[in-house]
């Protein structure tokens, strides 16, 4: 049975975990990120329920990521369903 990564919560646990044969590990349970490179220079204001923004920042706690992050990866997503069914193919965070 293959094991599973632990949660590394330091530098120095992270490096004596890539010390030892890794050969053994399930990696099924990585999951890919975005990486943001684009600058965030643009404020943006924004109008939502309580319960909603409490919903989003307990996501984004469970995810281990600010809040303000998350509202903009789903709008990213929403934009990008949009435009590859609209049959546009350019991408929104170049």
């Amino acid at each position: 049975m293959k094991r599973k990564i632990p949660k590394l919560r330091t530098d120095k646990e992270a490096e004596e975990f890539l010390d030892q044969d890794l050969s053994d590990l399930d990696f099924s349970q990585f999951k890919p990120i975005q990486f943001e490179f684009q600058k965030k220079n643009v404020p943006v204001n924004l109008r939502i329920s309580q319960a909603m923004l409490t919903a989003i920042k307990e996501e984004a706690e469970e995810r281990g990521i600010p809040y303000t992050r998350l509202m903009r990866e789903m709008i990213e997503k929403g934009l990008k369903k949009r435009r590859l069914k609209a049959g546009k193919q350019e991408s929104i965070s170049k």
